[in-house]
């Protein structure tokens, strides 16, 4: 395959696919809002058209107790060569507020190299490229069918917390056997600093109440002489960390997978500006937290505990002296590999239980069994052929990242039995989720470049 084949191939076909990705963001595909099932459900249709119109022979729609998903596969050449699955999703955040908008969110608008519209960056603009990137590897190497079978599974409740995505990949585990999966849902450091997402964190949460009297009591009368639930869980939460930021809860980190040496000095080659990142941290005054690792290392591939809220007894105006008969807190964990959820919500319990004095009353609530972390590891062969691509594409060395966030990704390896490969081109500047979302098109385009190496890298490195 020559380099300037694919280059040329994707130029000639830039206004194309850019009238086509336009055309699909015109559709709300919000899954969150119940109003737009039909509009979620005819964004599903839209892609099952387009990808038929690219070649790829199989294209189904799945349906799910919820919004439906789209499956697409095309064979390799080589009945013997490798399997990969490629994940993205179709639906789309919210877009309130509407009048922090510069343009109508569902009429994407190009301003020079810029597109702006919901869902430019997460995930359709994601998505798309590799279509583009497919026919640009097919048409420089003269094949009919990619080196490698490729199947597309396309989401549509990504953004609503994927309710049923687990539920599907298990229904249809044979159907999506694969020797890796390729998620494009992640983003770069920079557009001149690629890099590649090798984790992301996973998140449980609870709520704590502290009980105490039956009612709450007249300070004079009975302050001092029984058991205040607000001081208990003052010091209950206070008691959370150890002076170096550690979690003292038993058991937290004994699953943690370290961080590596390299995996170390790759993440302190990326120009990070701690005073310019604390400035977008709400202009925090300092960095904080576990001592040892630095800012980047925490966010990225160290677990937390963040206390989010807590409250109880008087809040209003004026005062009221008081024992308050209760005290409640919300905290969340975010989690990296190979933490599990369950196991620190059980561990977290028993905790709470032996850290509240006699006279309280502890009750711990979860909302679910959270969401599980996801790794992978960079010396793998598809991580390595999958930086293999990029550095074709981007024509500079690939840093390596991971992420805060969370998602499916998890579900995904465990259930298919297949390791990760992030493969993404989208930035933090993008402002996904958020009013006037946008992407550069030549990035996305760098996107399909790589894509169309990238299959040639993994049927070589999958074997």
């Amino acid at each position: 395959m020559q380099v300037n084949d694919v280059v040329a191939y994707i130029q000639a076909g830039r206004d194309r696919f850019v009238a086509d990705l336009k055309e699909w963001l015109t559709i709300p595909s919000i899954s969150g809002d119940p109003g737009r099932a039909a509009d979620v459900r005819r964004s599903a249709d839209w892609l099952a058209d387009h990808l038929r119109a690219q070649g790829f022979p199989t294209v189904e729609i799945w349906e799910t107790s919820g919004h439906p998903a789209v499956y697409a596969e095309w064979p390799a050449e080589d009945p013997d060569a490798p399997t990969v699955v490629v994940y993205g999703h179709h639906d789309v955040q919210p877009v309130e507020p509407l009048d922090e908008w510069d343009t109508d969110p569902f009429h994407p608008v190009e301003q020079g190299d810029r597109l702006i519209g919901r869902g430019t960056s997460d995930d359709k603009g994601q998505i798309l490229f590799h279509t583009l990137g497919l026919r640009a590897g097919l048409a420089a190497s003269g094949r009919q069918a990619p080196p490698v079978t490729i199947k597309l599974l396309v989401e549509g409740e990504e953004e609503s917390g994927s309710a049923h995505f687990a539920e599907l990949l298990r229904a249809r585990r044979e159907r999506l056997a694969c020797d890796a999966v390729v998620i494009s849902d992640t983003t770069m450091w920079s557009a001149d600093v690629p890099s590649m997402c090798t984790g992301m964190r996973g998140l449980t949460e609870a709520e704590v109440t502290l009980r105490g009297p039956s009612r709450d009591l007249h300070s004079g009368s009975f302050g001092g002489a029984v058991p205040n639930p607000l001081h208990a869980m003052a010091d209950l939460l206070a008691a959370l960390h150890d002076a170096d930021g550690r979690v003292t809860v038993p058991g937290f980190y004994d699953d943690v997978v370290p961080l590596t040496d390299e995996e170390r000095e790759l993440f302190a080659r990326l120009p990070f500006d701690e005073d310019e990142w604390l400035r977008t941290a709400g202009d925090s005054r300092a960095a904080h937290g576990e001592r040892g690792y630095t800012t980047l290392e925490r966010i990225w591939a160290r677990p937390t505990a963040e206390v989010n809220g807590m409250w109880g007894g008087h809040t209003g105006p004026g005062g009221k002296t008081i024992v308050p008969a209760e005290a409640h807190a919300k905290i969340s964990f975010r989690l990296v590999a190979a933490q599990d959820p369950s196991k620190i919500q059980m561990a977290f319990e028993s905790w709470v239980a032996e850290h509240v004095p006699a006279g309280v009353e502890a009750e711990v609530r979860v909302p679910g069994g959270g969401v599980r972390p996801c790794f992978s590891p960079i010396d793998s062969a598809g991580v390595r052929a999958a930086r293999r691509a990029m550095e074709r594409a981007f024509g500079t060395e690939v840093l390596f990242t991971r992420e805060g966030g969370s998602g499916p990704e998890a579900d995904l390896a465990d259930i298919l039995e297949a390791p990760l490969i992030f493969v993404a081109v989208g930035l933090d500047g993008d402002r996904i989720h958020a009013p006037n979302e946008h992407v550069e098109i030549p990035r996305l385009l760098k996107g399909a470049e790589a894509a169309a190496y990238l299959w040639e890298e993994l049927a070589t490195a999958l074997r």
